[in-house]
């Protein structure tokens, strides 16, 4: 078995605390990832892990190796992709990591769009509403909203979309509707832990920004439990207007302050290589945009999307 093989099953065994979160992350048995690692050990000639009751931990010797594997196991991906880059075909395996609201209501309705135009090409989309780092966990590429994370891959804005602060109409009518951004204090505000208010949020009215306090009741990193805790009153929360605008329009959802705008999200492609950029990547990110563009209604105003252009 390869070494790079060998040093990817330690590399991730560490990162999740567990070798069999790690075989299961790998696609493979308990047993075999525990061999790779023994294999390893025999190969180094030192012990790498430690088995404690809560998973496992690197030992002196671990450590090292495993900062060494991150670079030569980063270094190996670049080169993949570079090589990869060097070729106009659409075809391949490409990897993507995503948000649960972009896979559900954008992302993953399009890419399975493209097998007809591209029938060689092997999506693989992985949902996980947590920061992924493209280069040491292997992605082609990540679309993400808000923030980039800790990552040593390359990140670039693509656009924005609007988002909205909303509650149910039963919760506003028993705390009372705010009439101005101070108001904003008598609500408990439901966060999303990538969210960082600060205890204010800009809410903007005719060119004028002002804050409006923020009291977090409840914070969560997945987007449905937040959604019902919303849906059952226990307070109001932010999210983008293309996610809740058939709320709006049945009356489920109201929309806090509507004269106010609520800051924009932005939407970045992330991939290991700014030389990394192919075709694949191209034709992702455009048909990503024109279901962003096309998902407005005549209802709800429609999302504001602005392009960075892409160019492979």
């Amino acid at each position: 078995m390869d070494r790079l093989t060998l040093l990817e099953t330690l590399a991730t065994t560490l990162d999740e605390g567990s070798i069999n979160r790690a075989a299961q992350r790998r696609g493979l048995t308990q047993s075999a990832a525990s061999q790779q690692i023994k294999s390893l050990e025999t190969l180094l000639g030192h012990e790498l892990l430690l088995r404690t009751p809560r998973g496992v931990k690197a030992t002196r010797a671990g450590e090292l190796v495993y900062a060494h594997a991150q670079s030569l196991l980063g270094g190996y991906d670049r080169l993949t992709a570079e090589l990869d880059a060097q070729s106009d075909q659409v075809s391949g395996r490409f990897s993507i990591s995503t948000s649960r609201f972009m896979a559900q209501a954008l992302l993953g309705p399009m890419l399975m769009e493209l097998d007809t135009p591209y029938p060689d090409l092997n999506i693989v989309m992985r949902i996980e509403d947590r920061l992924v780092d493209v280069v040491r966990e292997n992605y082609d590429l990540a679309i993400r909203t808000g923030s980039l994370g800790d990552t040593d891959g390359v990140g670039r804005k693509i656009g924005e979309l609007e988002t909205v602060l909303f509650a149910t109409p039963a919760y506003l009518d028993q705390i009372g509707r705010p009439s101005c951004p101070e108001d904003m204090q008598r609500l408990k505000y439901i966060q999303h832990h990538e969210d960082h208010t600060m205890g204010y949020f800009p809410l903007t009215r005719d060119g004028e920004t002002y804050q409006a306090p923020i009291r977090v009741g409840f914070t969560a990193d997945d987007t449905d439990l937040i959604m019902r805790a919303v849906t059952k009153g226990s307070g109001y929360s932010r999210a983008p207007r293309l996610v809740v605008q058939d709320g709006l329009i049945d009356g489920s959802f109201e929309e806090i302050l509507p004269d106010h705008a609520a800051p924009n999200k932005d939407i970045f492609a992330v991939y290991p290589s700014r030389h990394a950029l192919d075709r694949r990547h191209k034709v992702v990110i455009d048909g990503f945009l024109d279901r962003l563009r096309s998902s407005a209604t005549s209802e709800i105003s429609p999302p504001l999307v602005q392009d960075h252009a892409i160019t492979a």
